[in-house]
């Protein structure tokens, strides 16, 4: 008896070493492979624009993943291969140093650098209110308003302000081009971002008439539907209608007298009294 038991327990410890080895094999081969750790480039300390990099303000940090970010740089050496490079935006300490937020090997922070593939840089001169009151900073959207004289129908000239283009980026405000800048500052020329056809209209209309920005809300891109306003329109005065008229209910007069009936026999009879209250 003590034998079969012995067998028993020989046969159900070697069945659980192969559940054992079958389940290990079962998590290895289904089990994700270890994430590859790697390095990123990052600032080591807050960087300005226009700052140039160097190994001392920029530094390597671990990345534990497969996948570096589009634009990331892996190692200083990747970032300095081809020569140095600088700042074209602010950046923050642990900050990643991307493709886009620095120049070209070798190039300067120039503003030719933050343009995007296709456009073209050209400055309107602005005053302390065509500007609006230097609220307009680096990185806003404006329209650029065209104001001009024209001939009359009378015959005579009178002014006119056309909307000549809608959500023109800001790159820079006098020689500041820092999208980071908080403070207001009352401007002399504005530097937009537009095509070759924006940047000829607005060149030709600096000659044509005077040139003013209206300041869009940060976010907003649909086009607003524009027309032409002549001095005509200021004179015009909307209507406004008139409030309606309430009518409020006249209480009943009360009356002074009251019907008094009164039967006898059957026969019923009314009178009329005066109220005493």
């Amino acid at each position: 008896m003590r034998k079969g038991n012995l067998f028993i327990l020989v046969i159900a410890i070697a069945m659980g070493g192969v559940a054992a080895y079958l389940a290990q094999e079962w998590i290895a081969a289904h089990a994700h492979p270890p994430a590859q750790n790697g390095t990123v480039v990052v600032a080591a300390m807050p960087l300005a624009f226009g700052t140039a990099l160097n190994a001392e303000n920029v530094t390597e940090i671990s990345w534990a993943s497969g996948k570096m970010p589009e634009g990331a740089f892996a190692t200083k050496g990747e970032l300095f291969k081809a020569g140095r490079r600088v700042a074209l935006a602010p950046l923050q300490r642990n900050e990643l140093i991307l493709k886009t937020k620095v120049t070209g090997p070798g190039q300067r922070a120039s503003l030719s650098a933050l343009l995007d593939e296709g456009k073209r840089a050209v400055t309107v001169r602005v005053d302390d209110v065509r500007g609006v009151a230097g609220f307009v900073l680096p990185g806003d959207r404006v329209d650029v308003v065209l104001i001009r004289s024209v001939p009359s129908p009378s015959g005579s000239k009178e002014n006119i302000s056309d909307v000549l283009l809608q959500h023109i980026k800001v790159l820079a405000v006098d020689q500041l081009a820092n999208e980071q800048q908080e403070k207001p500052t009352v401007a002399r020329a504005v530097t937009l971002e537009v095509d070759t056809d924006q940047a000829q209209k607005i060149l030709l209309a600096t000659d044509v008439g005077k040139l003013a920005l209206i300041l869009r809300q940060a976010g907003e891109n649909n086009p607003a539907v524009a027309k032409r306003v002549t001095e005509r329109d200021l004179a015009r005065v909307e209507p406004v209608a008139a409030p309606a008229t309430v009518t409020v209910p006249v209480p009943p007069r009360r009356s002074e007298s009251t019907t008094v009936s009164i039967i006898r026999n059957m026969k019923r009879e009314e009178y009329s009294v005066l109220r005493s209250d």
